[in-house]
């Protein structure tokens, strides 16, 4: 299969299309994405630095951890937005999409952001998965979307 657009990309998903990503492709990429972040996070951490006169920010500061976590939900907004998937989900063939069909709005990327936090505490908002019988996480249904396994094919796709 060629290249697609993101056009093609956002083509509405049912959950009835697909089956839900599992803990272990969650996390997986989860890993993967959170490499990305942690240089991003450098290179936020050596602005700061130089902003600040070439001296460290103070540990007791609350600004570097809000610009962190700003960079954090901006990473993960630009990727759900851009095509429901990070590039750590691209590499385990999973997708974001939105349980009311069409493309996933900033609101909804925050709120899975903000409800992830919870989720992560002792993981029982991803434990939650297998009890739910739709296989959803506490940020799945905070924030109305799910994570599906794309077959090969569709993941074959690329950005443009």
């Amino acid at each position: 299969m060629g290249s697609q657009s993101i056009e093609t990309l956002q083509e509405p998903l049912t959950s009835m299309d697909y089956e839900a990503a599992g803990v272990f492709r969650r996390l997986a990429a989860m890993l993967y994405d959170g490499l990305l972040l942690l240089a991003l996070w450098m290179l936020t951490a050596a602005i700061a630095i130089g902003l600040n006169g070439g001296e460290a920010v103070s540990p007791n500061n609350p600004f570097m951890p809000s610009v962190l976590f700003l960079v954090t939900v901006g990473f993960y907004t630009y990727f759900w937005r851009r095509g429901g998937q990070t590039l750590g989900m691209r590499a385990w063939r999973i997708r974001l999409i939105n349980d009311k069909a069409g493309p996933i709005t900033g609101l909804q990327c925050a709120l899975r952001c903000v409800s992830g936090i919870g989720s992560l505490v002792g993981f029982l908002g991803y434990g939650w998965l297998w009890l739910d019988k739709e296989r959803k996480t506490w940020h799945d249904r905070a924030s109305v979307t799910r994570v599906i396994v794309l077959p090969k094919d569709k993941a074959k796709a690329t950005f443009h």
